[in-house]
């Protein structure tokens, strides 16, 4: 019995954008190709009759799914779940995303914890911001659901790139190099900001197609914002415009 995986539906259905998704006799919907379907409102025919996962006598589906095909009932230690009950090897690109995330999570909140300490109120507040938009990217991952329109500190997409292009212009404080000699904070900041940029990479690896295309540009776009937001406030600090509470 052959399984249909997401991969395999979106492609039949031109990444949702046609229908219907026909099931022949002999194969069968993963769990996670049945919910993106679903979600996505593409019709599903079964030419043969019934679905087999439910014609009598049919055996009990398998409690986890993979991408390459194989069923199974328990979870190897080299696997983890991408969406649902479908397993992938732990080094699939989408995981190795989520990691990526979850460390610029953790950057954050030592660059938010340092700006605090330094009674610096307002960076801290910001850099709130930025978290609470960085732990969006999972929740849009694994629910494809849409990043939606960016506002980040008071700043649009178009205004935190153009200012983070020219903060001499917007900001009265040119592009610098970071040194040894600026305060904690800002370099803790820097610090996240680098991992936002390798973070982005790893957004491009995990949803990039084959033909270099990519399937979520709205995440990569919010990445590269955020990197953008974590250089004005570099920025910000540098040019004093932060108060000491």
């Amino acid at each position: 019995m052959a399984l249909l995986t997401e991969e395999d539906v979106r492609r039949m259905s031109d990444n949702g954008a046609r229908g219907p998704v026909v099931v022949n006799r002999g194969e069968v919907l993963t769990p996670g190709a049945r919910d993106w379907l679903r979600a996505h409102k593409v019709e599903v025919v079964y030419p043969q009759g019934e679905s087999p996962e439910h014609a009598p006598g049919a055996p009990a589906p398998a409690k986890y799914q993979t991408l390459f095909g194989a069923a199974l009932n328990n979870k190897p230690e080299h696997m983890t779940h991408l969406r649902g009950n479908t397993l992938v090897f732990k080094n699939h690109p989408r995981i190795a995303f989520r990691g990526w995330i979850d460390a610029l999570e953790a950057e954050l909140l030592l660059a938010q914890q340092a700006a605090a300490g330094e009674g610096l109120t307002a960076l801290a507040d910001e850099l709130g911001e930025a978290l609470a938009f960085t732990r969006r990217f999972i929740r849009c991952d694994v629910l494809d659901e849409p990043v939606g329109p960016i506002h980040l500190c008071g700043y649009t997409a178009e205004q935190l790139r153009e200012v983070s292009h020219y903060p001499d212009k917007h900001l009265g404080q040119p592009h610098f190099l970071p040194s040894c000699t600026d305060a904690h904070a800002l370099l803790a900041v820097n610090r996240a900001r680098t991992v936002a940029r390798q973070t982005e990479l790893a957004a491009y690896a995990a949803f990039r197609d084959a033909d270099g295309g990519v399937t979520r540009d709205d995440i990569i776009q919010g990445l590269n914002r955020l990197s953008s937001l974590l250089w004005i406030l570099m920025c910000k600090c540098k040019g004093g415009h932060y108060v000491h509470a």
